[in-house]
């Protein structure tokens, strides 16, 4: 083998990297015994030992030594190289990160020079090392490794190799080497980072000194978020970003409030006194409340939102990521660089509460990317009073779960602010490059316990003994800027001496003005018979012909071809309209008429009944056709999202988004009303409630697909009585439709109403085929959304007995077992709206039943459950005196329904025929 053949062979790939080492063993082996190897090696060592025999006019021990030192050579440089490599893997694991120095530096084998039978000499190599490369560094002796430590294993931990992109990757390698050096920052962004630092701790000292004791979860340990922020809207404007949206939970709000958002001192002083009272909303705690500003910076405005949150802490995630889309939505085009969204997390929270899981897993998705957040985790290295890792995570980091959609990790120590903002900078960089989630994990302390009135030595002794002993960060940075002769003492005391005298004037102005500022009462009604946009029959007509001609190229599975071409005769007015024609005919109607619909769901584009088709798959190609995107000039827009399986992330997602789009049908389905049980908080703490907490603004609909067939407990009830429970003063409308017309009303009828509520639709299932639940297309055009249905059949009023009232699928089993019976002397009516709760129409009903003193309530969920124990209430405030209203339906149960169709049969049978059954209890 000749020589250039031996070294073309000694780079083959397979003899690289971490397989130098076995080769350098065996060597050494076949040196001492050259039979104690296999016999390929035996040769092939031979090869290198005899190579100067085969060469002419040079001595054997001259090529030996030539090529072994060669070969010695090309073993170091790859040692070298897996060196520098696993400093870029592992340098983050030795980082100093800590502030406190709580737990002991991991001893890291693969970090040390020894580890690789290195010396320092034998790093003065000039072998085109892919570290710094750009730099054109020439290393002498101990430089290399310096550089690598001072790079991976100073104040930022970078963890990034995990990622399997090798564009980013690489992208990620370059910036750190080539970009992370000593003065980076001029001395302006120098004194600008030490002055954030000093508003920020100067106001969690007069906070405790105005008001001690009072709860404020304080950002102290980690005032370096600050400046961060301020970084985060400077870089933002070089990138052309228009808006900010935030959200976080309680610690470090009221500094982010005031320092970053321009909320003014004395306002958020009034908030500490309990003086400021508006009677006409509920309010919600401080440390809840948002912001929105507008930032000027060099002409051009960016605003900044930062979003109400309850003590869910991380739900607020995908409530941000749902506001950021519907911004994005909102530009003509999309882009998702105009729009930045800021996810600050609690060490504790992000990785405990599965609802991170949930919105990172929908990150990536179609329907609801951003383009990327960027998420800050304030890092106090405890979770309300446990700091012991093993009762917090199972992970080694609290970031940990970001790996799971491959972002970049970067940890950084908080007590090192030039360093935060460098990683700031980075950060920004790669989501804006690649539209990517980056993750900054800020590692410091908490000063003070959970909340102010909580003492942190009765669980963490050790910890806050070093606490009280550590240096602020405001005061480390300082005093280094004062040894570097970047500043003097004298600039630091006007800072704060300017500082406290403004927040003495804003004390003084708070005292001053400190009156009660109670308002009147002022309630949002819904308005009723609203007269919206009218459509002509002949237009309705056109448009359902358009939404159901599907074009010929269209390989259509043949299930579905029958459902549409049923739909053209359903436009042609051949039949009648079903459910799911009606409701495509809604969204259809709206966007002919430039209002634009979201709908999002499991499985929604197709229906979980297979009822919807909202979407064509084409089955020669796997191509997606949407009908409704195909109407003539269409001059809304229809988006249609399968989700990921999720419902507390995505409905979060959707709320966020229709508060913040006010002219956008919003839907979201369950793919069964109770799923929805797994997304209660966003129901109770948002929807239900945040128009009262917060004044949000929101018209999201939910259907929830609701009735007993049969299908066990967790496919029947859709919790109806927990809607109930939470609806008051107006903040949401319950429905449950009968008919399909009544669906295609009740959606039109939401967007197009001038007050918005949430609206719960407790929609079909069965009735989806149900022949007496649909309608003419006629009853689509001139009709409306009707809160209550009177009676339908020729009843005659003199020959009734009693009254049965009930809302939703028994209606029908209730309807046919008296045909069947040629009854005539029971009426059945249909409320429709359960709330607000049509008492005024009902009263209209009840004037051509005035010598009936009978009435039933009947459903079909159990006693406990269901509308019975809000309808009862409601119905004998209008029912007549000495009227008798009796409860027909199951008795109280545990569970929502039972799982036995023989047993739901026969109990479905019980309820008709007792409510149907004449006992008089008047006369």
């Amino acid at each position: 083998m000749k020589d250039d053949k031996l070294i073309s062979w000694l780079n083959y790939s397979c003899l690289s990297r971490n397989n130098q080492s076995y080769i350098q063993s065996l060597y050494d082996t076949f040196l001492i015994n050259p039979n104690s190897i296999e016999k390929k090696w035996r040769i092939f060592f031979s090869k290198i030992n005899n190579i100067r025999e085969k060469k002419e006019h040079k001595s054997k021990k001259q090529c030996n030594y030539d090529t072994i030192s060669k070969y010695n050579t090309f073993l170091k440089r790859e040692k070298i190289l897996q060196l520098v490599d696993a400093f870029r893997k592992d340098g983050h694991k030795n980082a100093k990160l800590d502030p406190l120095n709580m737990y002991p530096q991991r001893d890291l084998s693969t970090l040390n020079l020894n580890y690789y039978n290195l010396m320092e000499t034998d790093l003065y190599i000039d072998n085109n090392i892919d570290f710094l490369k750009k730099s054109n560094a020439i290393y002498s002796k101990t430089h290399l490794y310096q550089n690598l430590k001072k790079t991976y294993c100073d104040s930022i931990g970078f963890e990034y190799m995990h990622i399997e992109n090798n564009k980013e990757k690489k992208w990620i390698q370059n910036y750190i080497e080539n970009y992370k050096k000593e003065n980076l920052l001029n001395t302006d962004e120098q004194k600008k980072i030490l002055t954030a630092l000093i508003h920020a701790e100067e106001l969690e000292i007069f906070l405790s000194n105005k008001f001690p004791g009072s709860k404020r979860f304080s950002l102290e340990g980690s005032e370096t978020l600050i400046p961060m922020l301020h970084e985060i809207i400077n870089y933002s404007e070089s990138l052309q970003v228009s808006d900010i949206i935030v959200g976080m939970a309680h610690r470090g709000r009221l500094n982010v409030l005031v320092n970053i958002f321009g909320k003014k001192e004395r306002d958020l002083f009034k908030e500490f006194s309990n003086t400021y009272r508006d009677v006409s909303k509920s309010g919600d705690v401080k440390y809840h409340l948002g912001y929105h500003s507008k930032i000027k910076k060099n002409n051009k405005i960016i605003n900044l939102i930062l979003k109400c949150n309850p003590s869910h802490l991380e739900i607020i995630n995908p409530v941000v990521m749902g506001c950021t889309r519907a911004h994005i939505d909102m530009f003509d085009n999309y882009d998702s660089n105009k729009i930045l969204s800021i996810l600050i997390h609690g060490d504790a929270a992000i990785t405990g509460q599965g609802i991170v899981q949930e919105t990172l897993n929908m990150s990536q998705t179609k329907g609801y990317s951003v383009g990327g957040s960027i998420h800050l985790v304030i890092n106090n290295q405890i979770g309300f009073t446990t700091s012991d890792k093993n009762s917090l995570q199972s992970s080694y980091y609290c970031t940990d779960i970001a790996k799971m959609i491959n972002s970049p990790i970067f940890h950084v120590n908080s007590d090192d602010p030039e360093a935060a903002i460098f990683i700031t900078r980075m950060a920004l960089d790669f989501r804006f490059h690649f539209k990517r989630d980056v993750f900054i994990d800020l590692v410091g302390y908490r000063r003070r316990g959970h909340n102010e009135s909580d003492e942190p030595y009765v669980t963490q002794p050790i910890m806050y003994q070093k606490i009280n002993k550590h240096p602020t960060v405001k005061n480390i940075y300082q005093n280094n800027l004062i040894i570097r002769n970047i500043i003097t003492v004298d600039y630091v005391n006007q800072i704060l001496y300017n500082n406290k005298v403004k927040l003495e004037e804003e004390y003084l102005l708070f005292i001053k003005n400190n009156t009660d500022n109670t308002k009147k009462n002022k309630k949002y009604k819904i308005i009723k018979n609203i007269s919206i946009k009218t459509i002509s029959f002949k237009e309705l007509q056109k448009i359902a012909i358009s939404i159901n001609t599907i074009p010929s190229e269209i390989n259509i599975h043949p299930r579905v071809k029958k459902i549409y071409e049923d739909r053209i005769a359903m436009a042609y007015e051949r039949k009648k309209i079903d459910w799911g024609a009606a409701e495509n005919l809604a969204y259809a109607s709206l966007v002919s008429q430039g209002i634009s619909c979201r709908l999002s769901g499991e499985d929604i584009s197709r229906g979980t009944f297979f009822h919807r088709h909202s979407v064509i798959h084409n089955q020669k190609n796997g191509s997606m056709y949407i009908p409704i995107k195909h109407i003539d000039n269409p001059k809304g827009k229809f988006y249609i999202w399968d989700s990921v399986l999720s419902e507390e992330s995505v409905l979060a997602f959707e709320y966020g988004y229709s508060s913040t789009n006010y002219d956008i049908l919003t839907v979201w389905e369950a793919q069964f009303g109770d799923f929805a049980n797994v997304a209660q908080v966003v129901i109770d703490q948002f929807i239900t409630s945040g128009e009262q907490k917060w004044g949000y603004k929101c018209g999201l609909v939910m259907l929830l697909p609701h009735g007993y067939e049969g299908q066990g407990p967790e496919h029947s009830s859709a919790r109806l009585e927990r809607y109930l429970q939470l609806s008051a003063e107006n903040n949401i409308t319950i429905c449950i439709p009968t008919t399909a017309a009544q669906m295609y009303h009740a959606l039109r009828h939401q967007v197009l109403q001038s007050v918005r509520k949430p609206l719960i639709i407790m929609s079909p299932k069965s009735l989806l085929r149900y022949p007496l639940s649909f309608s003419h297309l006629t009853d689509l055009h001139n009709g409306k959304f009707l809160e209550i249905i009177d009676e339908i059949d020729m009843v005659k009023t003199k020959f009734l007995k009693k009254i049965i009232f009930c809302s939703g699928k028994i209606y029908y089993d209730l309807l046919e077992q008296r045909r069947i019976n040629e009854q005539n002397d029971v009426a059945i009516i249909r409320i429709e709206q359960l709330y607000p709760f049509p008492k005024l129409l009902l009263l209209k009903i009840l004037k051509s039943y005035n010598e009936i003193f009978n009435f039933v309530w009947c459903q079909e969920e159990p006693f406990n459950q269901g509308a019975w124990n809000y309808i009862q209430y409601h119905l004998n405030k209008v029912l007549p005196m000495n009227s008798y209203l009796k409860y027909i339906g199951r008795s109280s149960s545990s569970a929502s329904a039972v799982g036995n169709f023989y047993i739901h049969k026969k109990q479905q049978k019980k309820i008709i025929n007792d409510a149907l059954n004449i006992n008089l209890i008047k006369g």
